[in-house]
């Protein structure tokens, strides 16, 4: 875990381009992938939790193509912003390479729909750090005050071994 003192090193896949207000761009570098269906992203450190776990927030901003019928944002967009921001998250919290290390486990309740145009964002709690595996948990929410919730969540994330593939 990372003790909040150094900040991670930005991974090779992503840019890593400092914004305002502590946000940080989490973009693929490479566009055709899958993330790029809801980049852009980005990621910051909020307050640790009470008994010192740290906190990440991911954000993501749904249009009209992240839409479904009902002009909310559709189930699977919800899903994939929660995927990625497990491996976000736990990058910021200094727990992996998020590039190579594969989601074990996700679990999501979805509480209300996600609104368009307007930021979504995934806050990421630290459960637990072993020595292959993170545990983390959090919830999606829009509004201020973060009065809109969408979905909550676990999650379980196994860490690579190494980083043995090409770029």
């Amino acid at each position: 875990m990372n003790d909040g003192i150094e900040e991670p090193p930005p991974p090779a896949h992503f840019d890593a381009v400092a914004g305002s207000d502590g946000w940080l761009s989490w973009n693929l570098k490479d566009p055709t992938r899958f993330n790029g269906f809801i980049e852009p992203l980005s990621v910051r450190r909020e307050a640790p939790m009470a008994d010192g776990r740290p906190v990440a927030r991911v954000r993501m901003h749904p249009t009209h193509k992240h839409s479904n019928l009902g002009n909310a944002v559709h189930g699977a967009v919800t899903l994939a912003l929660i995927d990625v921001a497990l491996f976000a998250a736990a990058h910021q919290f200094g727990s992996l390479n998020a590039g190579f290390s594969v989601t074990l486990d996700l679990s999501t309740q979805f509480v209300g729909g996600g609104r368009i145009d307007e930021p979504m964002d995934a806050v990421v709690e630290l459960v637990r750090e072993t020595g292959r595996l993170v545990f983390l948990r959090g919830m999606v929410v829009q509004g201020d005050g973060d009065s809109h919730i969408v979905a909550a969540f676990s999650g379980t994330i196994r860490k690579a071994a190494q980083d043995s593939r090409a770029g």
